[in-house]
């Protein structure tokens, strides 16, 4: 087991072949799904032929520390999720190092994302001397906005974008926040 990092209640480690079962049922959630691609669940056998196998690539193809890393429960192992830290790519994002995160319905609301995003922005602009990290979503979910705010992000601006197919709340547009390695350190003096 490969460990990124560990918080006081997370390990993030990277992705194996062993976590195809976790990742499907994950990604395969309506609730994780609603305001993200399509907003559907993906199929398992998608999960197990694109989404694992796209995800260990990054590790190959990433600079070490970057990639999407599964969330466990530091004292239980259980798997609750991941998060991400990669070169922005989403639409309308315009550079930067994306953070992204994901997490099952049954933990949310205990600040795991929160947690996990904090200490990836640290390690952002420690170790991997990022310039800035940026962070979207729709406008309308709320919840993944407070994370974004409560790990140092600014929001930036709201925009649209066209997509294939409409999802509930779309109107609204989505968000980009963001937070400079300037601004982050002048916030920890």
């Amino acid at each position: 087991m490969s460990v990124l990092l560990e918080t006081g209640r997370l390990v993030l480690r990277r992705f194996t072949e062993a976590d195809a079962e976790d990742l499907a049922r994950l990604h395969g959630d309506p609730a994780v799904m609603r305001y993200i691609d399509d907003g559907r669940p993906v199929p398992p056998s998608v999960v197990a032929s694109e989404t694992l196998p796209g995800l260990l690539r990054e590790y190959r193809e990433l600079p070490d520390g970057l990639g999407c890393f599964a969330a466990t429960g530091r004292a239980t192992g259980e798997f609750l999720g991941w998060l991400s830290l990669r070169p922005a790519t989403s639409r309308g994002l315009r550079g930067g190092t994306e953070l992204g995160f994901r997490f099952l319905p049954a933990v949310w609301g205990r600040g795991l994302a929160t947690e996990g995003a904090r200490a990836l922005v640290q390690e952002g602009f420690t170790r991997l001397a990022t310039e800035r990290i940026v962070a979207t979503t729709m406008t309308v979910n709320h919840a993944s906005r407070r994370v974004m705010e409560k790990a140092g992000l600014s929001l930036v601006r709201t925009f649209f974008e066209e997509w294939p197919e409409y999802i509930e709340g779309a109107e609204h547009g989505d968000v980009e926040y963001a937070l400079g390695r300037e601004e982050w350190a002048r916030g920890r003096g």
